[in-house]
């Protein structure tokens, strides 16, 4: 049974994950095939090699396949607390990487969109996806909650932080 019952809750939950899953995975697409004006793994490898990711072609793909791992996996409700650390994970390194320094606000360039994000997919993690989801019709409902789906959001925090604190700071 999913932690949150109600009138509109499941259908809440549907809309939550697709409005916010779907567009996810398309940056996903933009890394990996160039989709949507994106700049591909030759493209995505440059800007993350500019950025202290090596050559960057390992945290091009690292990156695209958690966003579409993670944005599909979050509309479908499937494996909903691994789709949200492979979320939280990229979001995390993303708020670091690209916006800590310039603070919260998304006008100054903060971090505020990447945290607005991480919250949405805990918030699935720990809640479940709802009634119209694939752990829903894979029996898959236990694999949510406070303890499974904080500890996934955890571990995905961690791993984005990993991520930044091994990067070469040079390149800054």
């Amino acid at each position: 049974m999913d932690a949150l019952t109600g009138p509109g809750i499941d259908e809440g939950l549907l809309l939550l994950r697709v409005l916010v899953g779907v567009p996810f995975s398309l940056h996903g697409f933009q890394k990996l095939l160039g989709w949507f004006d994106g700049g591909g793994i030759d493209g995505t490898a440059k800007w993350f090699a500019s950025l202290g990711f090596g050559d960057g072609r390992s945290a091009a793909l690292m990156a695209g396949a958690s966003e579409v791992a993670g944005g599909l996996g979050l509309a479908f409700g499937l494996l909903s607390p691994l789709s949200a650390a492979a979320m939280v994970g990229t979001m995390t390194t993303a708020a670091f990487v690209n916006n800590a320094e310039a603070g919260f606000w998304s006008v100054y360039k903060g971090w505020e969109l990447n945290g607005y994000l991480i919250v949405v997919a805990a918030t699935v993690a720990v809640a479940g996806p709802g009634a119209y989801s694939l752990d829903h019709a894979l029996g898959l409902e236990w694999f949510a909650g406070p303890l499974l789906g904080g500890g996934a959001v955890l571990l995905g925090v961690l791993g984005g932080w990993v991520r930044w604190a091994s990067r070469d700071r040079s390149a800054d």
